[in-house]
């Protein structure tokens, strides 16, 4: 593959990755609202809601499960800096490509395969809550089970790519159209 092309997929999978987690992190919003609820409901009008507590933990789920990619694209998962940070850009890719290849990409694609008969049934089924009065739709929350995998493929595959042009000499994408700032 020619460097554009590969600098072609880089943004692409990045930009999928960006829009994925800027777009589940309104979740966190969301999240903190419906817990004042909850506890407001609760402690204040003393009237419990099983569906929003249910919600709550459907949406921190959702968070971190499809908020991993965008955790790795942004370089926010746990390493051994000890031996990592000392490292060249040289080095530092010959461990990403290491490690993606080793640890993320295999690791990725045993949680999708054991996961799938799970999820699976759960559609089959079409399985809901367990409690009395809850969300009827447990099958959605464990379809994240697959898309996590997924998404950190598809982010390692990047990874994977931008570190293999470090190691050519082609550490640097052209200007990509998504502006990259904090949440």
């Amino acid at each position: 593959m020619k460097n554009n092309a590969i600098a072609t997929i880089i943004r692409g999978l990045d930009g999928f990755s960006e829009w994925t987690g800027r777009s589940i992190a309104w979740l966190t919003l969301l999240m903190v609202l419906v817990t004042f609820v909850v506890v407001v409901m609760r402690y204040v009008l003393n009237i419990g809601n099983i569906q929003l507590q249910e919600s709550i933990i459907y949406m921190h789920s959702f968070i971190f499960l499809l908020g991993a990619g965008y955790t790795l694209k942004h370089d926010g998962h746990v390493r051994v800096d000890i031996f990592y940070r000392p490292l060249g850009e040289r080095g530092k890719a010959i461990i990403n490509i290491i490690g993606t290849l080793f640890l993320l990409l295999p690791v990725s694609g045993f949680i999708f395969w054991i996961s799938w008969e799970y999820v699976a049934f759960s559609w089959h089924t079409l399985e809901g809550s367990q409690e009395a009065g809850g969300i009827e739709a447990l099958y959605v929350l464990k379809t994240s089970l697959l898309l996590m995998p997924v998404l950190m493929i598809l982010q390692g595959i990047a990874e994977l790519l931008r570190n293999f042009m470090a190691l050519t000499g082609q550490d640097h994408l052209p200007e990509t159209d998504i502006q990259e700032r904090p949440l």
